[in-house]
């Protein structure tokens, strides 16, 4: 008779299947089972350097560095893609502000240095990796 799955072993293979995505919801695995029970699973895999956490339920894919051997977030685009794709997730209308603009259409060469987007709408969570935070305007 085949051993089941313990949540954790499923949260890690829904992780493992998402490879585009690099950030996750705990709404993502409310399938999987009860809130708390997700809750502890995802907090524990923060322990154990597999996720970071950027703010109220909202988890970034980890890596650990071959340098200081701790947990770093994994993205190409830095932790301002990350937020962006976060903010795609949360369902929050955004666009990029005009000094980003005006650096991508070769206006300016002073390249912004916190992540800042603009939020059509309501929008109060604080996302954040370690000394970065995503300000909104």
């Amino acid at each position: 008779m085949p051993r089941k799955h313990t949540l954790r072993e499923k949260i890690e293979q829904r992780i493992a299947r998402k490879k585009g995505e690099d950030v996750f919801l705990t709404r993502e695995f409310k399938t999987l089972g009860g809130e708390d029970q997700v809750l502890r699973v995802l907090r524990k895999l923060v322990d154990d350097g597999r996720l970071v956490r950027l703010g109220y339920g909202v988890y970034g894919r980890a890596t650990v560095s071959s340098l200081s051997g701790k947990p770093m977030l994994y993205s190409r685009d830095g932790f301002a893609g990350v937020a962006r794709q976060a903010l795609d997730k949360l369902g929050v209308k955004w666009e990029p502000t005009e000094a980003q603009r005006a650096y991508n259409e070769g206006r300016s060469t002073q390249v912004p240095v916190n992540p800042v987007v603009r939020v059509k709408g309501r929008f109060s969570r604080h996302l954040r990796y370690r000394n970065a935070e995503l300000v909104l305007e």
